[in-house]
């Protein structure tokens, strides 16, 4: 696949600074422990799981505990170790996920930016160049959502905690947070060290509260999401996931409500046709954003900021792997925001790829709720930040994804559109999405209109093909 051109490159001359983080690698799946091993680590998981599921039901265990004193010693044993870190620091240490820092001198994309990485002397260690630090500093400077305890009710239920079920709907926030980041303070925005903070940053962190008073928490993303079956204490896909920030946002249009309480740029699903075609890539239909944008302006101009969400199933059980490269393509975008995926059962949020590994922000780290005030320009934000880089192999993500794209207005989304084309026409038979002018339009921008699961070549693996491919979410 040739290169996308005109990629934007940041290749810093600023002082070196030491890195913040160290890159974390989880092993991939040729990583075979022996059975001891494996038999070891999988009692740890499960012990964990077990304290990670209780964890809010002490005064129930603590009375168990006290009935139990030939286990007394062991419990508590094991209460201090889960105490001492969160519960994903204890399985990469327990369980052999390597942190080191990457050896690599290839380039970093992340969300649409390059970083150039360099060696002093390739048999060494990578030196703390102005390429790893200020790729470091851009990392840390991304929103982290993760797993909160301590919040009011949601609804009429008796959650106070999405630990364990709430990951897809972290994972989202952080890619919406990222969009709100681009929008109201740019690309090239880097959280400040000390505060006082930017006023537009307290307020987007005010917005992803955990109450109903912030637009955008976990309380409000449930109400929206009712239709599609998210629910406290259930597990939501992508494409679900996709339909309710839209759902969000066109709520807050047909209520007329006020400019501080109005989701701030419109969004557009690319999915499939409207009659319920089977097969084929989702379509990018331009005069449907051009639709969506003056709708959401209430027909004041004739385009405004868009969030486009793009949600995929890319195989069955894994992604077929010609796939790979163009997902990984996505991350060189100006316009990219990563992608809402991760392992099966467990979404983290993908932020950018070095040769065939990405990198991650993971929610699955239970902190305190926090709630910030608006106007809190000194306040203690280091929960929404993370300096630790971790990396998984980017073939072994799950197959059902959703990717997303800002476009601050149409030039920018003509550039989108131009980069998108270009990727269906490398893709040879098998785009990630298509772009067409109209719905009706007989062919698509750069590539034919769908492409059907029998177009692809019948050199490519035959396999893959009877297995996984296209399916209309």
């Amino acid at each position: 696949m040739k290169n996308i051109p005109d990629r934007t490159e940041t290749n810093l001359t600023d002082s070196p600074d030491t890195i913040r983080g160290s890159i974390c690698s989880e092993p991939g799946p040729s990583n075979r422990k022996s059975p001891k091993s494996s038999l070891w680590s999988g009692f740890l998981v499960s012990a964990f799981s077990v304290f990670d599921i209780h964890s809010e039901s002490k005064i129930s265990h603590k009375k168990n505990q006290e009935t139990s004193t030939g286990n007394h010693g062991w419990t508590a044993a094991v209460k201090r170790v889960m105490n001492g870190g969160s519960m994903r620091r204890i399985q990469e240490r327990v369980l052999g996920y390597k942190t080191n820092v990457s050896n690599s001198v290839s380039d970093i994309w992340l969300l649409g930016v390059c970083y150039k990485i360099c060696l002093e002397d390739p048999s060494q260690e990578p030196v703390h160049s102005t390429g790893y630090a200020a790729f470091s500093e851009d990392f840390s400077s991304r929103i982290l959502m993760t797993y909160r305890k301590g919040f009011v009710s949601i609804g009429d239920s008796k959650y106070t905690s999405d630990v364990n079920w709430g990951c897809m709907l972290r994972s989202s926030q952080m890619l919406v947070a990222q969009a709100l980041l681009v929008h109201r303070l740019g690309r090239p925005w880097r959280k400040p060290t000390p505060p006082p903070f930017d006023r537009d940053y307290i307020e987007i962190l005010h917005m992803f509260g955990d109450s109903e008073d912030s637009l955008f928490s976990i309380h409000n993303l449930l109400k929206a999401g009712e239709s599609y079956a998210l629910a406290p204490g259930s597990w939501v896909g992508p494409y679900a996931m996709c339909r309710t920030w839209e759902t969000l946002a066109r709520s807050k249009i047909e209520k007329n409500e006020p400019e501080d309480k109005l989701f701030p740029m419109a969004v557009y699903i690319v999915s499939g046709d409207e009659d319920g075609e089977r097969g084929g890539a989702p379509v990018l239909c331009i005069e449907d954003a051009s639709r969506i944008c003056s709708e959401f302006s209430r027909n004041q101009v004739d385009w405004s900021p868009l969030l486009l969400l793009v949600p995929l199933v890319l195989g069955l059980d894994k992604v077929n792997p010609r796939y790979l490269p163009f997902l990984a393509a996505t991350f060189t975008f100006p316009q990219s925001l990563g992608i809402l995926g991760g392992r099966p059962g467990a979404s983290t949020y993908l932020v950018g790829v070095q040769d065939d590994k990405v990198f991650y922000l993971d929610p699955h780290e239970v902190q305190q709720t926090v709630n910030i005030s608006k106007d809190n320009l000194v306040a203690d934000t280091s929960s929404y930040h993370c300096n630790v880089i971790r990396q998984i192999p980017l073939e072994s993500i799950d197959p059902s994804l959703a990717i997303g794209f800002y476009c601050r207005d149409k030039d920018d989304f003509d550039d989108f559109c131009s980069r998108a084309s270009e990727l269906a026409t490398e893709s040879n038979g098998a785009p990630l999405f298509t772009i067409t002018e109209a719905r009706h339009s007989p062919k698509a921008s750069g590539t034919s209109r769908t492409h059907e699961v029998d177009s692809f070549d019948a050199a490519d693996d035959d396999e893959d093909s009877a297995k996984d491919d296209w399916q209309l979410l």
